[in-house]
């Protein structure tokens, strides 16, 4: 690990994490250098969803190389951009009756969100923008802005304002009706909020620790934006692609957004982000708002077989089934070790295992990669296991990955115990 700590920056992170050197992955699965098999419950943080090196995708990427296929493309006119957006129309738009434009932005999650910010301040001629607590959409300085973790701001860089927080569903009490609390900013002209062009919101926060936003919540928030015409965005860049079931996380809720960002595993594996929009509000003039990279053919060509798990109902009905394991095994751990306060949250195959005392999580992260297992936390204070494993992993190998957890949380209560003892 010498070239690590001696060549890259000290920002790095996940190589703190996982403090080994990967070399092949396949599925749900993960080996390094010493040929050490790792589960994957970590998914490159949601940009796998259909596994590492999914063979659909991998024979689809090499034959087109194979064949001299476009690799770098800009906005020109492609055959593989024009395959993903005709498959995109027909498998996903289509079928759930929805209407956008579609803008192709840069490689990450972060290009989305602040082409979303700065067209939805365009059109609507305001500058204020409302987000929420926990909220995560990235860190260039525009989506920086809207995130709500404290620990990637600083008072000496960006500027946080033109951005106003308000309380995510649950953050103030079971209750406490959050959106009649942003109402009350909205109509009262003294209040310090502007009216802003948009909201952003994540109908399930990822970083901000699976905080899971209701229906009922989601259905109040839209129609208050349609109420004082305000934008609303919904950042589908970790919980779309089928994460929560359905491709879009929103749909449970019927709702229907002005903007979808699109990122992580909509590129197959490969870097890809794109702006959905409403026909309206694309009122762009050609090249004012552009990037090298927004036109990556060969996350075109993965997207496009990626999206071919969206032909039938299979994969939705296999996240659904796989959700409930998970969800079941979790609430079993939680009576399991009720010395660990943990609680139980998520949907779909996105959930969290919340320990609120300091540190443990973390701890039992580290237990877990000494089994076997990749797994990240998530949370304010990152007191939450997050269990993000590819949607397609075989229920054989998730049942294994939620085994070591459980031996994980028994060795970690054992040596809390032991040092309580003072053994």
């Amino acid at each position: 690990m010498r070239i690590f700590e001696e060549m890259e920056s000290e920002v790095r992170g996940y190589v703190r994490s996982f403090p080994t050197i990967f070399h092949v992955a396949r599925g749900s699965e993960i080996f390094d250098e010493q040929d050490k098999r790792y589960i994957d419950f970590f998914a490159g943080a949601g940009v796998l969803n259909y596994g590492h090196n999914n063979p659909l995708i991998t024979d689809a990427l090499i034959e087109y190389l194979r064949e001299g296929g476009i690799v770098h493309g800009l906005d020109k006119a492609t055959v593989a951009k024009r395959a993903f957006l005709t498959k995109f129309r027909d498998t996903i738009l289509a079928p759930r009756n929805l209407h956008y434009k579609v803008q192709f932005t840069g490689p990450t999650g972060t290009n989305a969100v602040e082409t979303a910010l700065k067209l939805a301040r365009m059109v609507k001629r305001r500058s204020n923008i409302i987000a929420f607590t926990n909220g995560y959409h990235g860190l260039t300085l525009g989506a920086l802005a809207v995130t709500g973790n404290y620990y990637y701001k600083d008072e000496s860089y960006g500027s946080r304002s033109n951005t106003a927080f308000m309380p995510f569903d649950g953050f103030l009490g079971p209750d406490c009706n959050t959106i009649d609390y942003m109402r009350r900013f909205l109509e009262d002209g003294s209040s310090g909020v502007d009216l802003p062009a948009a909201v952003i919101v994540e109908t399930v926060q990822g970083e901000g620790g699976i905080n899971v936003a209701s229906v009922e919540w989601l259905q109040q928030l839209e129609a208050l934006c349609r109420e004082f015409d305000i934008l609303l965005i919904i950042d589908d860049i970790q919980v779309g692609n089928g994460r929560t079931g359905s491709f879009f996380s929103f749909e449970r809720a019927g709702i229907y957004p002005d903007m979808v960002t699109l990122s992580k595993s909509i590129g197959g594996g490969l870097p890809m982000a794109l702006l959905l929009m409403r026909p309206d509000l694309d009122q762009w003039q050609p090249g004012e708002h552009t990037g090298t990279f927004r036109g990556n053919n060969l996350a075109f060509i993965a997207a496009t077989e990626a999206l071919s798990y969206w032909d039938n109902e299979d994969l939705e009905q296999a996240v659904r089934h796989k959700g409930e394991l998970i969800r079941t095994e979790l609430e079993r751990l939680a009576e399991q070790f009720p010395q660990l306060n943990a609680r139980v949250r998520g949907h779909g195959m996105i959930w969290g295992l919340e320990l609120p005392q300091t540190g443990v999580a973390g701890e039992a992260s580290k237990e877990a990669f000494e089994r076997g297992l990749l797994i990240e936390t998530a949370g304010a204070n990152d007191q939450v296991l997050k269990f993000l494993p590819p949607l397609v992993i075989e229920e054989d190998l998730l049942r294994e990955g939620l085994g070591i957890i459980e031996e994980s949380l028994a060795a970690l209560v054992e040596k809390r115990e032991k040092t309580l003892s003072g053994e």
